[in-house]
């Protein structure tokens, strides 16, 4: 909580005097470089209030700092930047995007201009369809890779995106530089969603061949777990939202069941190799995708489904073990 208090003074110290320099410049573009500094060091968790935060000060820095209205000559010509993409003005945000080029100055206000697919200006959003994808291919992959990771695992809570809008960052994670450093970070990362964010990522084939390469050298089990799973079955599944079924509609009951989508990967991988690298994973959750794998395909296999099931019934892990010993009795073994 202090270090949150922290940052907070730090950011609306940063913004007004963004809001000074505004204010007594007449220059094209107005110093960001402190506001950018500062806000390069917040999580892309909770932005809603950063966003709030930021365009209340802003507004207020503004009106405090403004010139005297009888010097005409000291009024600054108006200019637009990154920080008016937080503006309670749907024009002003939707002129804001229009009128951006080159990269993000930093993950923290990509964030923002994302966040604008689900604006509650229609305008605003068609603005950042014409606009994210141009601005996501001049910016560091690494700060797009961070907005992808922070808004994928719930971008199907954003009421007021369509598919069109859900294309656009599909279309962003297809930029080549970004499936690479995408790829990099399911095989670094030690934390967080990284499976969820795989599924996600996964709708369009632009990292099936990367697959096995993750499969083999991913930190996080989930996603070891998840993308050998993939490469077994042979297709990519995520999660697609909730819809809402009756069970019993004389009472009005009911409940929110979810939506699974899937597609077949563009690439194929050995499946006895490649179940024989999930059995001898160190992760029983792992181990466990091949025990369950091992019994579905049981009946295309042939011999080698005993040294499999041999290697599983003698696993560390009951719930690993337990498949293979069904295997074994299935096979009168």
């Amino acid at each position: 909580m202090p270090q949150k208090r922290e940052h907070e003074d730090e950011v609306l110290s940063a913004v007004r005097q963004f809001a000074r320099s505004v204010n007594v410049s007449r220059k094209v573009v107005a110093d960001m470089s402190l506001l950018v500094d500062v806000t390069s060091r917040l999580s892309l968790k909770n932005l809603d209030v950063w966003e709030r935060i930021i365009r209340w000060e802003f507004l207020n820095s503004l009106e405090v700092s403004k010139s005297p209205k009888w010097k005409v000559w000291a009024q600054p010509t108006p200019f637009l930047t990154w920080i008016d993409l937080c503006s309670g003005d749907g024009f002003k945000r939707e002129k804001t995007l229009r009128s951006l080029s080159g990269a993000a100055p930093n993950s923290f206000f990509f964030a923002i201009a994302v966040r604008r697919l689900n604006d509650w200006v229609p305008q605003v959003r068609e603005a950042a369809r014409d606009k994210l994808l141009e601005i996501a291919k001049n910016s560091d992959p690494e700060n797009v890779v961070d907005v992808l990771c922070a808004t994928l695992p719930h971008w199907n809570s954003w009421g007021r995106m369509d598919d069109k809008d859900k294309q656009i960052l599909l279309d962003i994670t297809s930029i080549e530089n970004v499936v690479l450093t995408l790829k990099s970070r399911f095989i670094s990362s030690t934390s967080g969603p990284m499976s969820s964010i795989l599924a996600q990522a996964g709708r369009t084939d632009k990292l099936d061949r990367y697959l096995n390469e993750i499969a083999k050298n991913a930190i996080q089990p989930s996603v070891r777990a998840k993308t050998y799973r993939c490469l077994l079955e042979r297709k990519m599944t995520w999660f697609a939202g909730r819809k809402w079924t009756w069970t019993d509609k004389q009472y009005c009951k009911g409940r929110l069941e979810p939506i699974l989508c899937e597609r077949n990967l563009s690439v194929e991988s050995p499946f006895i190799e490649t179940l024989n690298l999930a059995a001898r994973d160190r992760s029983p959750m792992v181990r466990r995708v091949a025990g369950e794998m091992l019994i579905r395909e049981l009946k295309s296999i042939g011999a080698e489904s005993i040294k499999i099931a041999e290697l599983l019934a003698s696993d560390p892990s009951s719930t690993v073990a337990e498949r293979g010993r069904f295997v074994l009795d299935r096979l009168g073994k």
